[in-house]
């Protein structure tokens, strides 16, 4: 299979764990599929328990195009029986199995795997009359969950490939967060997705996620494709292309060419002020990040992202605390002054709900008098009235973000709505920081006598006053 379809370590990781049940999940093209069947033949034609086996999809027809006939599916990777292979397929049954069928030829005998739509119901209820060895589910996240239930408790061993979908979905609430990954890839997925797999594991059930970059057979020129087909700010764009699971029906922002700039772009700005805006966390347990924000507002009005820094305690053998953060803040903005040039005090808005980050700050600065302020962060502006405002600085490029702060724009492309139209609980931590280091100069920040009117509940009448440190 790796002369035509390149192994990442990872998959090759995969092709080699054992356990009862596991599921793939991650962005379309990562290639779940395609890796997946093999190891479940694999799994099949080890078996000796003589029960048959199931391979699942939406319906027969996908089954056959997605999985049995497609490049490097089973009847490519194994081979047609009728050519010297071990595959034969039999979509109207043979001899005494009437139903959709593939016969396995191994080295351990014939064996029967079902082919089963699970739109079609009477089918599968035929199928599921007795015990089953392996059970393939592809698209699990749209798979019936009557049909699920009844094939789960009948096989020995389950294989499932998804792509992220409505968290609230009974697939993941019943089955997928009941899982975990293994040790090694433990924080190699989106944070929000292992917050979600917040069961206690059932067994050995085993979560894996799998993106673009573990298929190392698409090209780039190919992903590109695959990315600029599907409209940004789309439920479809986030799961599929982002790999995130929501039920969110747009992005937050809409982030365009024109709101991302070069550093030597930024640099040609004559800037007013700068600030630095920090968002904590201090968790161990998820992939909350600290979040470090330089913003500079320009003599024209604009505001620009100039540096960030992230952290998080998740992958550290010695985490992270308070006392901490403020030395890495120092740094943080003693780095900026020399890779900006800034020959001008900067102060620094700390999560005015962190009082422990705060209080270190206070100390720091009475024991080394050091320049810096850590200043709570102004929070009395609401997060939509914020994004509003944000929203609007974008429309007419007064707010710009430098190419390099990666992390900012990946949360720019995620960010988003859930279906009752609130703002959803995650993907907002570089945001969020940044938004603290703008908040104290919002009438500084593009035509602020036309947004003025968008705050009118601010009960913020004067913003912070620089001359007054």
């Amino acid at each position: 299979m790796t002369d035509t379809f390149p192994l990442s370590e990872k998959y090759l990781d995969f092709l080699k764990h054992n356990c009862s049940a596991e599921f793939l999940e991650g962005t379309t093209f990562a290639g779940k599929t395609t890796v997946g069947i093999p190891k479940f033949m694999f799994q099949v034609m080890n078996d000796t328990s003589g029960k048959p086996s199931i391979i699942a999809g939406l319906d027969l027809g996908t089954i056959e195009k997605n999985i049995i006939n497609a490049d490097n599916g089973l009847i490519e990777v194994f081979g047609d029986y009728e050519q010297g292979g071990c595959i034969e397929y039999n979509p109207n049954g043979k001899d005494k199995v009437r139903m959709p069928h593939i016969r396995f030829y191994t080295p351990n005998g014939i064996k029967i795997i079902y082919i089963l739509g699970y739109d079609n119901v009477k089918r599968w209820k035929k199928a599921l009359g007795g015990q089953c060895y392996g059970l393939f589910i592809d698209e699990f996240n749209i798979a019936d969950m009557d049909f699920v239930r009844e094939a789960f408790m009948r096989a020995d061993y389950r294989l499932c490939t998804m792509n992220p979908d409505d968290p609230n979905k009974e697939c993941y609430t019943e089955y997928v967060n009941k899982s975990k990954p293994i040790e090694k890839y433990r924080n190699d997925a989106p944070e929000e997705l292992l917050k979600c797999l917040n069961q206690p594991q059932t067994s050995d059930w085993t979560w894996w996620y799998f993106t673009f970059e573990h298929n190392l057979s698409l090209t780039e020129e190919k992903k590109t494709q695959i990315i600029e087909s599907v409209p940004k700010g789309t439920k479809l764009y986030k799961n599929k292309i982002k790999g995130l699971r929501g039920r969110a029906t747009g992005l937050v922002f809409d982030l365009q060419p024109e709101n991302v700039i070069t550093r030597e772009h930024a640099l040609q700005h004559k800037f007013l002020r700068y600030s630095i805006g920090c968002d904590t966390s201090y968790s161990k347990k998820t992939h909350d990040k600290l979040t470090f924000e330089l913003i500079g507002i320009t003599e024209d009005k604009k505001c620009i992202l100039l540096e960030e820094e992230t952290y998080n305690n998740k992958d550290r053998e010695v985490p992270f605390a308070p006392s901490d953060v403020i030395p890495m803040l120092v740094k943080f903005a003693e780095k900026c002054s020399t890779l900006w040039s800034i020959n001008r005090l900067v102060d620094i808005f700390i999560d005015s709900a962190d009082s422990g980050t705060l209080s270190e700050g206070a100390k720091f600065k009475r024991l080394s008098h050091c320049l810096y302020k850590f200043i709570p962060a102004w929070k009395q502006t609401k997060n939509l009235t914020r994004v509003q405002l944000q929203r609007s600085w974008m429309g007419t490029q007064d707010f710009l973000i430098v190419d390099e702060c990666k992390d900012y724009l990946h949360e720019m492309d995620a960010y988003s709505f859930n279906e009752n139209g609130e703002l959803e609980d995650s993907n907002d931590h570089s945001i969020q920081g940044c938004q603290y280091a703008w908040l104290p100069f919002k009438n500084k920040i593009g035509n602020w006598e036309l947004l003025k009117k968008i705050i009118k509940d601010d009960k913020e009448e004067v913003t912070y006053d620089i001359k007054g440190r």
